[in-house]
């Protein structure tokens, strides 16, 4: 078989059927809209969101209230636990923690929280630290270095 030789299954395509072409076609004089009505008549029909008088779930609804602060910065967290993974005396950078898989990506700056303990001293390197992540990578030995937000 060649690409020429291809065709549908016999029976599976059909001719589009066109309404209001006259009587002989199958659909003539209503063309399939029923008689009388206001979905019978040219430009019939109801306009998005209409409910028939009912007031429509647009209007029912709540308003979103609040707003979206646009100089927002997201940060991807890791907490201080996490970072017993490594090697005492070791440089932890945004780098490091997306290779260990600890961050996603590069796209978000990094943050380095609280949370649990830490037992090693480590050179912490992220571009911002929680005040208890601070003190918590200092009072282990370790030392801390905030990096500038691009």
């Amino acid at each position: 078989m060649k690409l020429h030789d291809l065709q549908p299954a016999e029976g599976s395509r059909k001719d589009r059927t066109r309404a209001g072409r006259g009587i002989s076609a199958g659909r003539g004089k209503t063309a399939g809209r029923g008689t009388k009505g206001q979905n019978s008549r040219s430009g019939g029909g109801v306009r998005p969101y209409f409910e028939g008088g009912q007031l429509p779930l647009v209007r029912r609804l709540p308003h979103l209230r609040g707003f979206t602060n646009i100089w927002r910065v997201a940060y991807a967290p890791v907490n201080v636990e996490r970072l017993n993974d490594f090697w005492p005396e070791s440089e932890v950078t945004p780098e490091v923690l997306v290779a260990a898989g600890l961050v996603k990506s590069f796209n978000l700056p990094v943050k380095i929280l609280g949370g649990g303990e830490l037992e090693r001293a480590l050179v912490v390197k992220a571009h911002k630290f929680s005040a208890a992540a601070r003190e918590k990578i200092l009072a282990a030995g370790g030392t801390v270095e905030e990096l500038a937000l691009e």
